[in-house]
């Protein structure tokens, strides 16, 4: 379905609770190195027993990611961009590329010339930021709602 990137994140609960995320809506998660332990409890608290049920790749850098998710459209979303994350029709296998908290995106990842475009998610003028796996889920769950949840819709 979709694909969920994390570059090198730095909070495990948030990784764990975007392991729930990609387990519940068939997503991939792709973790780009460096990382915490993976066996953080942190990280398995908040993944409770979904493990099993979520694909979850590392990859050693972002070069290792890049080999292994292209060709695919890529999404950088950064509080940066002028596009909102609303005015794209997305494509199963895209890839939706976040950067670590509190930090976001380097600038030479959101140069990177593989990333399609950048993307933000609107927020009220002067907040800092939203939790990485809250705006994973939103920018996921919209990619998702544009393909019927994955359901077959049959009209009453």
């Amino acid at each position: 379905m979709f694909r969920i990137c994390f570059f090198e994140p730095r909070i495990a609960g948030n990784t764990g609770s975007a392991i729930r995320l990609a387990a519940a809506t068939g997503s991939e998660l792709h973790l780009v190195d460096p990382l915490f332990d993976l066996e953080d409890t942190k990280l398995r608290r908040a993944g409770l027993d979904y493990h099993d049920l979520a694909v979850v790749t590392v990859h050693a850098d972002l070069d290792a990611a890049w080999d292994h998710l292209l060709p695919a459209r890529v999404f950088a979303f950064t509080a940066q961009a002028e596009r909102v994350y609303t005015d794209v029709r997305y494509r199963p296998g895209d890839v939706l590329l976040f950067g670590p908290e509190p930090t976001g995106l380097p600038g030479e990842v959101m140069d990177d010339p593989r990333v399609t475009d950048r993307l933000r998610l609107p927020m009220l003028p002067g907040r800092r930021s939203m939790n990485l796996a809250n705006c994973a889920s939103v920018a996921v769950y919209e990619a998702w709602r544009q393909h019927s949840f994955g359901l077959d819709t049959v009209d009453p």
